[in-house]
């Protein structure tokens, strides 16, 4: 990339080099796994929260269904003081697995910090939020040069829709288009608080807007409003969970948004959020980017509150039980 330097990054320890010695017609394909947020309703770091039967965190079932798909290469965008437990969690371990098709696992580590903001920028006074979802994924810009999904750390989506995102990627062109793995409104509310989802507008199978919709409230009698609206919402709507699909060329339009968005009046707010969902829909709109929607199978479920915390527990249980997968994730 052009102009600011957005990533600092580290393959398998070291600086990023080229790949080579993979067998012929092998494809490289990311995971990029958004793990800086601060998990502030959660009430602290729940992306390294042990919730499967060896304590495994949610972000490994991603990882092991992603690695099941196709995909060979995992990148973690993470706070710096994080690498350490990151590494002790699940990265050491994954450098040692190999790839579906034969290939090693490459991990790569970027760092989400206000040291990667451009120079013109100057922080607002008693600024500790990190910028959002399109700053986190413009850190790991040095790091990625191939096709990539990109998905949230405390999130559960399910290895069908690892396998539609990679068969995507693979037909995707170089630039213009994008894909997203869409879940229903019903199946990623909360009981224990109010959520914010990207509720979808699709025609034909494209996404043709992403209305970022705060408190959500789902109730026990399953009908979900929008207490800022106040209006109810129907449980069957499209909703954006962060699953994106992009060829790398989406980096110099995050770059071009990001710093137009800190020279917004939002951009001088003290928690104001770049958000993707929100810049996929500006791009929409504006007619630069297509996007195909996929649909999984699978069940969503993740972690917004602490409460949450028996149910999901719960659902990992169940799919070890089924032999979905195996005893531990950790062999």
């Amino acid at each position: 990339m052009d102009g600011m330097e957005y990533s600092k990054v580290y393959q398998n320890g070291s600086a990023p080099e080229a790949a080579d010695g993979f067998p012929e017609g092998f494809m490289k394909v990311s995971l990029v796994i958004m793990a800086a947020g601060l998990g502030s309703r959660y009430g602290g770091n729940k992306q390294v929260d042990g919730l499967g039967p060896h304590r495994e965190i949610l972000m490994e079932y991603s990882i092991h269904d992603a690695l099941r798909a196709g995909f060979n290469k995992v990148v973690f965008i993470i706070k710096p003081d994080m690498e350490e437990l990151m590494r002790r969690l699940c990265g050491d371990y994954l450098e040692k697995k190999t790839a579906a098709d034969g290939s090693p696992v490459e991990v790569v580590y970027a760092f989400q910090d206000f040291s990667s903001l451009p120079p013109f920028y100057t922080v607002p006074e008693g600024r500790t939020k990190p910028y959002g979802t399109v700053h986190a994924l413009l850190c790991a810009a040095d790091a990625v040069h191939e096709p990539f999904c990109v998905i949230n750390a405390d999130d559960y989506y399910g290895i069908g829709a690892y396998r539609a995102m990679y068969e995507e990627l693979a037909r995707l062109p170089e630039s213009g288009k994008a894909a997203m793995v869409g879940y229903q409104l019903k199946n990623t509310a909360s009981l224990y608080g109010t959520v914010t989802r990207g509720i979808c507008t699709v025609e034909e199978g494209r996404l043709r807007s992403v209305q970022e919709t705060q408190r959500i409230k789902l109730f026990r009698d399953g009908t979900l409003r929008d207490l800022e609206r106040d209006c109810p919402l129907d449980p069957e709507s499209v909703v954006s969970m962060n699953f994106w699909g992009f060829m790398p060329s989406i980096f110099p339009v995050l770059e071009e948004y990001f710093e137009d968005f800190l020279r917004s009046e939002a951009g001088q707010e003290r928690r104001s959020e770049c958000l993707l969902p929100i810049m996929v829909d500006d791009l929409l709109r504006a007619g630069k980017l297509d996007v195909s929607l996929l649909h999984s199978d699978d069940k969503w479920f993740g972690m917004t509150y602490r409460d949450d915390r028996e149910t999901v527990t719960e659902e990992l249980r169940k799919l070890h039980r089924a032999g979905i997968y195996p005893p531990t994730l950790r062999e």
